[in-house]
């Protein structure tokens, strides 16, 4: 069954505001979302990070691309997608890029320079990974980036309502190991 129209209230991180009202979303926003759905949970974006695991660069990378995953759906959508949030009215368009710009963006235009600097220092005999994770902001960059996790878990879960499918976002946390033989 098709979903007539969902309430939408996310805040985005580092205080910079809040998106909010009310998607009714035709066939052609449905599609989007349900694109836009599938690069969310294909990436480390909604995946908890744990101290240990994956490296900043590549975390950083893949929501760089999003970037142009998400150009590439407004543009193969058009204009109808796009449309303005006026009077408490959203669209994919306007959803998408407010995540982008209000999530994404500041994050990446703080992080990106000053992690490329800590790189560029790396000494030849050590591993790139040894060097990011002795990097003194590792972790502040790590915290931030889960902020960013929740805004985009968030957003994955609007659009997977709106596509009909938010049940897969339960298997984005599932880790091989937890399974049983029994």
């Amino acid at each position: 069954m098709e979903l007539d129209s969902l309430e939408v209230e996310v805040g985005l991180p580092f205080g910079i505001g809040r998106i909010s009202g009310t998607w009714t979303p035709d066939t052609a926003e449905r599609n989007a979302a349900w694109e836009m759905y599938v690069e969310l949970l294909t990436r480390v974006s909604v995946a908890d990070l744990a101290p240990e695991e994956g490296l900043l660069r590549e975390a950083l990378t893949s929501l760089h691309s999003l970037f142009d995953s998400t150009r590439a759906i407004l543009r193969t959508y058009g204009p109808s997608v796009a449309t303005a949030n006026e009077g408490g009215v959203v669209t994919f368009g306007y959803l998408a890029v407010a995540i982008l710009n209000g999530g994404l963006r500041p994050l990446l235009s703080k992080w990106h320079p000053l992690l490329v600097d800590h790189e560029e220092r790396r000494p030849a005999d050590m591993s790139s990974v040894d060097w990011e994770r002795g990097w003194e902001k590792a972790d502040e960059l790590r915290a931030e980036l889960d902020e960013v996790r929740k805004l985009l878990t968030t957003y994955a879960g609007i659009l997977g309502e709106v596509c009909g499918a938010k049940q897969l976002l339960s298997a984005v946390e599932f880790r091989p190991s937890t399974l049983s033989a029994d």
